[in-house]
């Protein structure tokens, strides 16, 4: 994939790197920050190993009603507490994955996407570098991506 079908983010976080780890590899961590402004994650199951499995849902409200989109992957990469990779594709509840298209995203959109976390103490302070290959930099799923960094510096916070 190019750098046009990626979105990366780099923040300076006000915690320590293992902190930061927990709030990426814990479901009651992930479940409280993750998704753009407005959305909750109700159900999160996470199996953090080198072929484990991760499958969540995100609820939000839309112009249509409550909505609820699920997601599946698998961990690639988990090297505490610096680095985690892991794919990520929609699907139904019971993790069977569902088309981008039959979602309603845009034709073009890849079937499986993979996101990197890479972390870094910075003087006590941890500096994330975040890349979601396969959604681009311009894209809405970018603007979610830093509503939901904002939403991780303000759980660390808290």
């Amino acid at each position: 994939m190019t750098v046009s079908e990626s979105v990366t983010l780099e923040r300076i976080l006000d915690a320590p790197v293992d902190l930061v780890w927990r709030m990426w590899t814990e479901a009651e961590h992930f479940a409280a920050w993750y998704g753009p402004t407005g959305a909750t994650v109700p159900v999160v199951e996470m199996d953090v190993r080198v072929g484990g499995r991760r499958h969540f849902c995100m609820q939000m409200q839309t112009p249509d009603g409550d909505r609820k989109v699920w997601f599946v992957g698998e961990y690639r990469v988990v090297d505490p507490p610096t680095l985690l990779r892991y794919t990520e594709s929609m699907s139904d509840s019971d993790g069977n994955l569902v088309s981008p298209e039959a979602m309603g995203m845009p034709l073009d959109h890849p079937e499986v996407t993979e996101v990197t976390v890479e972390l870094d103490d910075f003087d006590g302070r941890t500096r994330i570098v975040m890349t979601h290959a396969g959604v681009p930099a311009d894209s809405p799923g970018a603007t979610g991506w830093n509503m939901a960094l904002d939403k991780l510096e303000a759980h660390l916070a808290a």
